[in-house]
């Protein structure tokens, strides 16, 4: 294990691929993201803008509309990657591994496996072992979160709200559910780290370093209703790596000072005066009702049985 949290979690040739890149490149190229804001953005405008913010990447997508949602127009995502220099994310639909290869194809520098577009595949997800690119995938708990690890994740991301209301209390239920989970299994008996794993239909080996490591053998980062710079340093509290902004960060008359308020916050989450100064001076930062989790719809999605 290397100190540095890069880790290998694989090394048998069983499902090492020498013509792809090892899983510890690729998790060490999600560690150069690490203490940051992910910015996801529809426009090359968007991405000008955040990338001067102090953004450390940026999630290309296609603007809300009816339908289904799908990845990204691929000559978008080049337009964007030849106007930045700083790394480009884009969204693939869950098992879609053509979208996947498309966007490796065109040089995504990553490759979000994102349970916000539709499914095209209730049932399985990519085997991202089969990719060069590194892969981010959701979460709500620790179970989820090491499956995908499995499937080659290189970085995971606590899901919560995908409505886009900025309603932050899921993301926190869901943060606090996986760092919660990892307190517990942190405190375990050796003997008992076999029946966890079994419970939360997780690989043993990597629930194992999990335990050994005291967090989740990958960057984690947290999504979903994070509008403020509170909000973003509270994720940071938590014990996430860094933050998802969602494009709706984009819907103000200085969306250049929002962006640069929250990439502050992150980076100084634990110092109030300066979480104070960044939040002062912003506009209101969503309209919208302080929904009921009645009224949230969850995602629901068949997972594997290990």
């Amino acid at each position: 294990m290397e100190e540095d949290g890069a880790v290998t979690v694989y090394s048998g040739s069983a499902i090492t691929d020498t013509k792809k890149n090892p899983f510890s490149i690729k998790v060490g190229l999600a560690q150069m993201l690490r203490g940051g804001a992910i910015a996801e953005v529809t426009t090359v405008d968007q991405a000008k803008i955040a990338e001067s913010a102090g953004a450390c990447c940026l999630v290309v997508s296609e603007p809300k509309g009816p339908g289904i949602s799908r990845m990204a127009d691929p000559s978008l995502i080049k337009e964007i990657k030849q106007a930045v220099s700083i790394p480009v994310m884009a969204k693939a639909r869950v098992g879609h591994f053509v979208e996947a290869q498309i966007l490796e194809a065109i040089g995504a520098d990553y490759v979000d496996e994102s349970e916000v577009l539709a499914l095209a595949d209730e049932d399985h997800f990519i085997n991202k072992h089969n990719f060069r690119a590194s892969f981010v995938c959701g979460c709500r708990d620790l179970g989820e979160a090491l499956r995908r690890v499995r499937e080659g994740a290189a970085m995971i991301r606590t899901q919560g709200d995908l409505l886009g209301t900025g309603n932050i209390v899921e993301t926190v239920r869901n943060v606090r559910k996986v760092m919660g989970d990892i307190r517990v299994l942190s405190n375990m008996d050796e003997d008992e780290v076999f029946t966890f794993s079994k419970k939360i239909s997780a690989p043993y080996d990597i629930v194992a370093q999990t335990k050994q490591m005291g967090r989740l053998p990958v960057v984690h980062f947290a999504a979903g209703g994070i509008v403020t710079p509170a909000d973003a340093a509270l994720m940071m509290q938590l014990g996430c790596d860094g933050v998802f902004l969602g494009p709706d960060i984009f819907n103000c008359s200085d969306p250049y000072k929002k962006v640069r308020a929250i990439v502050q916050a992150v980076r100084n989450y634990n110092d109030p005066h300066i979480l104070a100064a960044a939040s002062s001076g912003l506009e209101e930062a969503m309209g919208g009702l302080n929904l009921n989790e009645n009224r949230v719809e969850r995602f629901v999605r068949a997972e594997e049985t290990y």
